[in-house]
């Protein structure tokens, strides 16, 4: 802990001590929290940011999307517009965030809704779509209105909760004592190789319950996409200079894998979430010209490029610019994906019992 973070941490002990009398409330039924007779999965962090929830959200979804009917249910982090809102072919990211947007955008046949009342926006969903089989839950695990079958607890492997600290003088959204709500912890962002020893120092750090399933997850990417169909240019292997602009929690991963493609890196970094304006681009625009090559490009994230694209304001800018930009998914190490699937099969298959086979067929082969 530096100096700054023991300065603030009698705020911190005072946040972490409302939110720990809050979830007290709901833990003695003095606040009503609703539980569902259908599957219903929260996925989510102690934190306030950047522990590779995103494309864990993904997984699920490419896991589950062939064998029932799901939905994704957001509040869409810093839209303009409030209440419950279906994503459509219209929907921007102003409308209903930039998660839900590349959710709605990547995987056709699901339906992706945001609402800030989880619980209105469940029954609305059902209410809609009365074939529901499951609804997913996008950054909800500190939403105690709703008690979702099945918690799934992300934490980031370079900044463990273990290791964090309570809003101001850390990252968390309250006590680490929260995470004992999760019936499933995932370290994320690890090395792709990960020894046996780190494993066994995170787990005994964690200590996770009894009813507690443990997994290690690391980012894979995959090929770089122009933003612009008017930006596109064969993809090399190496480049003397790279542009890579973030308005993301943490960058850092993205920042580690772009360094083995180019010979120097540049970085521009913006807030979480950030609104982009004319000025902004600009600013990449002219970061980029400074660069005194041929032999460069401009990268960014998935979760960016909803931020940017199909904005006519942005395209005089966007058309001239070789911008791409990276998606992600996440892999499980030492073929523990098969674990994780059982346990999620299994638990949306008990609770429709239509879907029972699903989770039979990939226990057999397990």
């Amino acid at each position: 802990m530096n100096l700054l973070q023991l300065l603030l941490l009698p705020f911190a002990l005072l946040y972490g001590f409302v939110a720990l009398v809050r979830n007290k409330l709901f833990d003695w039924k003095v606040m009503p929290s609703e539980s569902f007779d259908f599957p219903v999965i929260s996925v989510g962090n102690l934190s306030y940011g950047g522990t590779g929830k995103t494309p864990h959200v993904e997984y699920l979804i490419r896991l589950l999307k062939d064998k029932c009917k799901i939905a994704i249910l957001s509040r869409g982090y810093k839209r303009k517009t409030s209440g419950f809102l279906m994503c459509s072919d219209g929907s921007t990211y102003k409308d209903i965030g930039d998660e839900p947007l590349q959710y709605c955008r990547k995987y056709k046949g699901i339906q992706v809704a945001v609402d800030e009342d989880r619980r209105n926006g469940i029954h609305t969903l059902k209410k809609h779509f009365p074939d529901l089989h499951a609804v997913i839950l996008d950054d909800a695990f500190q939403h105690r209105y709703v008690k979702p079958g099945l918690q799934i607890l992300t934490t980031d492997f370079h900044r463990l909760y273990m290791e964090d600290y309570p809003i101001p003088s850390g990252t968390l959204r309250e006590f680490r004592g929260g995470a004992k709500r999760a019936d499933i912890i995932i370290v994320t962002k690890t090395p792709r190789i990960l020894s046996p020893i780190t494993r066994r120092r995170i787990h005994g750090m964690i200590k996770p319950r009894l009813h507690q399933h443990m997994f290690y997850t690391y980012l894979d990417y995959g090929e770089m996409i122009p933003l612009s169909d008017k930006s596109k240019e064969e993809i090399r292997d190496k480049y003397n200079n790279i542009l890579m602009f973030t308005g993301i929690a943490n960058s850092y991963p993205l920042a580690e894998y772009l360094k083995n493609m180019c010979n120097e890196l540049d970085a521009l970094e913006f807030m979480d979430h950030h609104s982009y304006s004319m000025k902004d681009l600009e600013r990449i625009q002219n970061e980029f010209d400074k660069m005194f090559t041929r032999n460069k490009i401009i990268v960014t994230t998935e979760k960016d490029a909803m931020r940017l694209k199909h904005n006519p304001e942005f395209e005089p800018i966007l058309s001239k610019l070789p911008i791409y930009y990276i998606p992600i998914e996440i892999r499980f190490h030492n073929g523990e994906n098969t674990i994780f699937d059982d346990l999620i099969l299994k638990y949306v298959g008990k609770n429709q019992g239509n879907l029972q086979l699903s989770a039979e067929a990939v226990e057999g082969k397990t």
